[in-house]
């Protein structure tokens, strides 16, 4: 399946798709000191939000598709140097509005938990009018 959404992003910021398909996807995220909050390697959790909204935005995988919404929690946290993967699945499409519950893993203990509500708009919202 083609990428079609986020098609410029810096994977080395938000994460690599390693599986997609319609409705999933999972995303691995390894972690470096530059994304580290302080001296001890603590990796600033705007990186796991991040790579977690990457995995929802491609498991709805549509050009327009936006973040409206989010629920999430930090479970464990996560030093530089560790790799971190984010399972995403979508609920069954809604008409505009898709339902995405995404796991942040990392050796198959969960890090963070989060369901992201999202959109798919007519056109891109930078477009204008």
């Amino acid at each position: 399946m083609d990428i079609t959404t986020h098609t410029t992003i810096d994977q080395t910021l938000c994460g690599t798709p390693v599986e997609l398909e319609e409705g999933r996807s999972i995303v691995r995220l390894n972690t470096r000191m530059n994304m580290a909050a302080d001296e001890t390697g603590l990796v600033h959790g705007g990186f796991i939000f991040g790579l977690a909204d990457y995995a929802a935005m491609l498991a709805v995988n549509h050009p327009n598709v936006v973040l409206g919404s989010a629920e999430s929690r930090f479970l464990r946290p996560v030093r530089a140097g560790e790799t971190v993967e984010a399972h995403a699945q979508s609920d069954p499409f809604n008409g505009r509005k898709h339902i995405v519950n995404v796991s942040v893993l990392r050796n198959g203990d969960t890090v963070f938990e989060g369901v992201f509500t999202c959109f798919v708009t007519d056109r891109h919202v930078l477009a204008g009018g």
